[in-house]
């Protein structure tokens, strides 16, 4: 670990020079680029500089164990100074875990009503709604893709973008079978029932470099629906494109013209046809390790919505907390903590 960080100390004060030579001054790219490669490593060599320094004290203040007068302060600020030290070699070992490359990148959110009919449709709308109040919550933007609406209301499908600041290091744990349980509006009795919706969250990979044979797609062109099931124009705008040989379908209908559509449309098609080989390599590296919550597929259940206890659980890593009408509203933030912590865990015991 030691040598890691003196590695890492190095680099940063190489940089630091770095940014004051008139070369760097003069190159705007070249400034951003270094200037934040060091940003990157400002938090770890920050803390190992305090580390070695709490290591520095403990040498020094050992050192007045041999005064017999000094030796019972000494004591005492050494198991102070051992406190410290362990806590910050804790906080080391965290910021030396290889770090998702997709953290820092918008994401592709897609939620469906699966099984239950029109509450599954209608709790698929309460997870968009939530999901949008968690956005505002971190000055984060959506952007609507393409929708299906539910006939009693929510959607039976839903597609958007999430732009802003480290989207997919909070959002990329969402992704799996989210299950509600709850007196349905439509019902008579009482009785409690339980609905599903799916969600899927893909990093949105920029410039990706995928080759996509025309002759392997499969375009389709209609109206474009708005609230209601609404035309917003007389013209087939919105864009359908079924890639033959993966199965991926993507529809885009959010711009009026359909040429922009299709672009967007392919554009997202590549997006997913590349997440689709990312995960398949990512599953087959992480086989054999632990250092993963949940497989991230569609079909696994990972969350329990139970409205007459006002209770959340996340079956992952048997988290619950009883604000589920607090959460509905966008406090996330329990949850999603409780995940990256758990998943730092794992890798940290895999690092091991």
């Amino acid at each position: 670990m030691i040598d890691r960080l003196e590695t890492m100390l190095n680099k940063y004060n190489e940089l630091t020079e770095k940014l004051t030579s008139m070369e760097v001054l003069n190159d705007y790219n070249l400034l951003k680029d270094i200037s934040k490669e060091k940003s990157d490593l400002e938090e770890t060599v920050t803390i190992y500089k305090e580390y070695k320094n709490i290591l520095k004290s403990i040498q020094e203040t050992k050192i007045m164990l041999e005064d017999p007068e000094l030796k019972d302060i000494a004591n005492e600020e050494i198991i102070s100074l051992e406190e410290q030290e362990k806590e910050l070699k804790n906080k080391l070992e965290f910021l030396l875990i290889p770090k998702d490359e997709n953290d820092g990148k918008d994401v592709i959110m897609e939620i469906r009503g699966a099984a239950g009919g029109d509450e599954a449709n209608i709790f698929a709308g309460d997870l968009f709604r939530m999901y949008s109040y968690y956005a505002e919550k971190n000055h984060w933007k959506i952007e609507i893709i393409h929708s299906v609406e539910g006939t009693s209301g929510g959607f039976a499908q839903i597609e958007y973008i999430v732009k802003g600041k480290d989207v997919y290091s909070k959002l990329k744990y969402e992704s799996g079978s989210h299950r509600v349980q709850r007196v349905p509006e439509t019902e008579n009795q009482g009785r409690v029932h339980t609905s599903t919706a799916t969600v899927l969250v893909m990093p949105k990979y920029d410039n990706v470099s995928i080759n996509i044979n025309e002759n392997d797609l499969k375009i389709d062109v209609y109206h474009s629906s708005g609230a209601g099931g609404q035309s917003v124009n007389t013209s087939n705008s919105a864009v359908r494109i079924t890639h033959l040989p993966t199965g991926v379908v993507v529809t885009c209908q959010d711009e009026r013209s359909q040429l922009k559509n299709k672009e967007k449309a392919l554009e997202l098609l590549k997006i997913k046809i590349n997440s689709a080989l990312e995960e398949e390599k990512n599953n087959k590296e992480q086989s054999e390790r632990k250092s993963k919550i949940g497989s991230g597929d569609r079909s696994e259940k990972i969350r329990t919505y139970n409205y007459p206890q006002n209770r959340v659980t996340d079956h992952r890593i048997n988290f619950t907390i009883m604000e589920l009408d607090r959460v509905m509203n966008g406090y996330l933030d329990p949850i999603i903590e409780a995940l990256i912590n758990e998943d730092m865990r794992l890798k940290l015991e895999g690092l091991k």
